[in-house]
């Protein structure tokens, strides 16, 4: 138990739930996964637990991802997986009732906060502050947002690509696109059921992404075995995708992501370009992760692109030391 009066910062992401808590940094990690029973719609299994059933759950259990790029599509869901994150880093004491900030999408309206702040507050929390994904994302990627020069942070979610340049603690400009990691994935499960009549699983479509993805064509050469159902016999299949494949799956939304990066900097005004031309482009995010990525911006943009070091946890990191700093509680 981390006492009475702990403070927790909470990456609410479409894909994972990141939990930071004061003094005690990164202390949780959960997909953003909940099952649910179909009949009398009660929580029975979130995170981890949950996921492992997808794909394996029987019709009696619906699996449900709360948040759908990036913001609340369920509000129930999303107060029992909060309160589900809360009980666990605090071992379930019923009097304990946290101080929380939770990270949004820097493209969320007004109503999209509020549902964000209730769903805390209905999960137990005393306090609840919001932060923009990319002001974390750059905190937590080591950046100095205070000072008086642009800094361009690109952070790419499950759900949301959230693109901003900062100065002195604030954005200047920014431009946030429903394109992320599970963009990626319905592009290459579509890809090889058109190409190869096969349906894969979410699992394998990660396997993919990640252990022969590939940003655009040439960026690598790999080849991963895959297996599915084939769609015209029905029976088992295996294919072997490459990583020119994948590139040509996600080329659109890849893109896309690019398109944004080009609209915010042909957007801000020229002191702050000038900066980004000295500092380049900060990537964040489990889909900055994404092989070769970090190249094409800068042969797109002409500027240096760099991936944070952590740069799955940045917004959960940034989120944990903008409450240790005192910075908008």
């Amino acid at each position: 138990m981390f006492g009475m009066n702990m403070d927790i910062g909470i990456d609410l992401g479409t894909a994972n739930t990141v939990v930071y808590v004061k003094r005690k940094g990164i202390v949780l990690r959960e997909p953003s996964v909940v099952a649910i029973s179909r009949d009398k719609n009660k929580i029975l299994a979130v995170g981890e637990e949950a996921k492992e059933m997808i794909g394996r759950a029987p019709g009696s259990i619906v699996l449900v991802q709360p948040l759908r790029d990036g913001v609340i599509a369920d509000f129930n869901v999303t107060a029992g997986l909060i309160r589900h994150v809360i009980d666990k880093v605090n071992g379930n004491s019923i009097a304990f009732r946290p101080r929380i900030m939770v990270c949004v999408p820097s493209g969320v309206t007004k109503v999209e906060e509020r549902a964000v702040q209730e769903a805390a507050e209905q999960a137990g929390a005393r306090t609840v502050w919001l932060i923009e994904e990319p002001l974390a994302a750059a905190i937590g990627a080591g950046l100095n947002i205070n000072e008086p020069q642009g800094t361009m942070v690109v952070d790419i979610g499950g759900g949301t690509t959230d693109i901003a340049v900062i100065s002195l603690g604030a954005i200047a400009e920014k431009k946030s696109i429903k394109v992320g990691g599970y963009r990626f994935d319905a592009d290459i499960t579509s890809y090889v059921k058109n190409e190869y009549n096969l349906m894969i699983g979410e699992r394998t479509t990660e396997d993919l992404k990640e252990k022969v993805g590939a940003a655009f064509v040439g960026a690598r050469d790999a080849k991963l075995e895959v297996r599915g159902r084939d769609i015209v016999s029905g029976l088992p299949n295996s294919v072997t995708v490459t990583s020119d494949q994948v590139a040509t799956a996600i080329e659109k939304s890849v893109t896309n992501i690019v398109n944004a990066i080009k609209d915010v900097l042909s957007a801000t005004n020229p002191e702050l370009s000038a900066d980004i031309i000295d500092r380049g482009i900060v990537l964040t995010g489990g889909g900055a992760l994404l092989y070769g990525l970090d190249k094409l911006i800068t042969k797109e943009t002409g500027l240096a692109t760099f991936v944070a070091d952590d740069a799955l946890d940045s917004v959960a990191l940034g989120c944990g030391k903008a409450i240790e700093s005192g910075y908008g509680v």
